[in-house]
């Protein structure tokens, strides 16, 4: 599903003038206001203008679509129905959001201030995973262990119970996906809690649940706060997992509320400070800086994996650099409705003052400002790409997760220096390596301490491949066999057999 260029800025703004929004939380197969009445503000953060107010749940409202999600859990409605038939509701789902990709990346790109070039390739991606792991649930098989003749050993699968799915606002709907697709494929219940930045595409995926043949009480979705409805679904003696993407702090407390009721599993994918290596003997150097530009600066930096440290070796540094700038001055920030932008908006005035925050603070550290970027908060909150050179590690700029347009450029004189450098962080969820020499990119791929290693590309992975990271960078793996596999519980059958 490839990005649509044939509409204009005329146009996306002509679909967006006759969206409707869903507001209300989704439980138990009704559309409902919170307990308390409370609401949340939806802003659009390119205009700064009200989009709706959404219901924001809390514990009563966790406490509902929790029981209702085991009660339907329990009675076998979804969890012990016919493989097949969680295949057919699922790619029922797939294709009905396929239908309605355009004004779900509308609701995106309204919502948290992304391009909708951007949005709408986050759609192909939410689409892929749901059949991929659709296409798995008939084609993942049990075990039988190699006993002796007096004993038939089975290894089982089957599904955990609730599954709490707590997302973020970077890229609302695809990785809403990456955690409910598998759950759902392997027979979960689930209740999703999109982040209160971004809530309308999932709202809005709810109703396509239903029309798709997903029972009552399978999958269900709760907006609200993380201190609230969040933490209430986290110490709920009714969830028997956690998934979550977002922020180390965050993923630590959730491990804490997980200890502190009962135990629940507690899949995270947090925080990164990604190294992308450039070797002096690398080739193509301008489509390679293009690519280094890019790793930092798509989706505005708000991007987990985004490439934010970039180690060039000190024999093509200063060169080097110049062209990663070209390539940047390039990636101006405009209307996220207009399909040639490139960057949008930040998602609100938080992130862009938390951005800003730290650009002074590397300036005041000593690094060199290559790049200054422009902020712009006229109407929405706009910045465009900043990059460092001279950074160093002791520098908060090279060592904390900024979560913007900002680029921090090291300098090596080494492999051991470069994989050193790529090492001294607390995170570990991505790294590039960028080399013509296959000797040493299996070396250095082999000693990085991250999750996953892009050779010669940035962000190179489709739904065949696991998705996640080690150190603070979390635990678990989304997309893949792997991710269907982390919803299941394993279970053994011992059969003592006559002989």
């Amino acid at each position: 599903m490839a990005a649509d260029k044939t509409k204009t800025l005329a146009d996306w703004q002509s679909k967006a003038a006759l969206l409707s929004f869903e507001t209300r939380a989704f439980i138990n197969g009704e559309f409902v206001a919170a307990v308390d009445g409370n609401t949340l503000t939806s802003i659009n953060p390119a205009t700064g203008s009200v989009l709706a107010e959404v219901t924001s749940c809390d514990a009563p409202d966790a406490e509902r679509a929790t029981q209702a999600a085991r009660a339907t859990f329990d009675s076998g409605v979804w969890s012990r129905c016919h493989p097949s038939q969680r295949k057919r509701v699922l790619l029922r789902l797939a294709d009905l959001v396929e239908t309605h990709r355009d004004e779900l990346a509308l609701l995106d790109t309204l919502d948290m201030g992304k391009p909708i070039s951007s949005s709408l390739g986050d759609l192909a991606g939410t689409v892929a995973c749901l059949r991929y792991q659709a296409e798995c649930i008939d084609k993942l098989y049990g075990e039988v262990a190699p006993t002796g003749d007096s004993a038939l050993g089975l290894v089982l699968r089957e599904p955990m119970g609730v599954v709490a799915a707590i997302v973020p606002w970077n890229f609302p709907l695809m990785m809403t996906s990456w955690k409910i697709a598998p759950a759902l494929a392997a027979g979960n219940s689930v209740i999703l809690k999109p982040s209160e930045k971004s809530p309308l595409s999932a709202l809005r995926l709810a109703h396509l649940a239903q029309e798709a043949g997903i029972p009552d009480g399978v999958f269900q979705v709760l907006p609200g706060y993380g201190h609230t409805v969040g933490k209430a679904l986290a110490l709920s003696m009714q969830v028997d997992c956690l998934a979550f993407t977002g922020s180390t702090g965050v993923g630590k407390q959730l491990m804490q509320y997980a200890g502190q009721s009962n135990l629940k599993r507690v899949f995270l994918e947090c925080g990164g400070k990604s190294p992308n290596i450039v070797f002096a003997d690398c080739q193509y150097l301008d489509a390679v800086a293009q690519s280094a530009a890019e790793a930092i600066f798509h989706n505005q930096g708000e991007v987990c994996i985004a490439g934010s440290r970039l180690l060039v070796e000190n024999s093509i540094r200063e060169d080097f650099v110049a062209r990663v700038v070209k390539a940047a001055e390039h990636m101006q920030p405009g209307d996220p409705l207009d399909p040639d932008s490139f960057m949008g908006a930040m998602v609100d005035e938080a992130q862009y003052q938390r951005v800003l925050d730290y650009i002074r603070q590397g300036k005041s550290e000593g690094a060199t400002l290559t790049l200054e970027g422009e902020a712009n908060h006229s109407q929405g909150y706009f910045l465009s790409p900043t990059i460092f050179d001279d950074v160093t590690p002791d520098m908060r700029i090279g060592r904390e997760e900024i979560f913007g347009p900002v680029l921090s450029v090291f300098g090596f004189d080494s492999e051991e220096q470069a994989i050193a450098l790529a090492n001294d962080s607390d995170f570990g969820l991505a790294a590039g390596v960028w080399s013509q020499d296959i000797d040493r990119i299996m070396r250095v791929s082999r000693r990085l301490q991250s999750g996953q290693v892009y050779v010669n590309n940035w962000a190179g992975i489709d739904q065949t491949v696991p998705f996640g990271g080690v150190k603070q960078s979390g635990n678990g793996r989304d997309k893949s066999l792997h991710a269907q596999e982390k919803y299941c519980e394993v279970k053994t059958v011992w059969m003592s057999l006559s002989v």
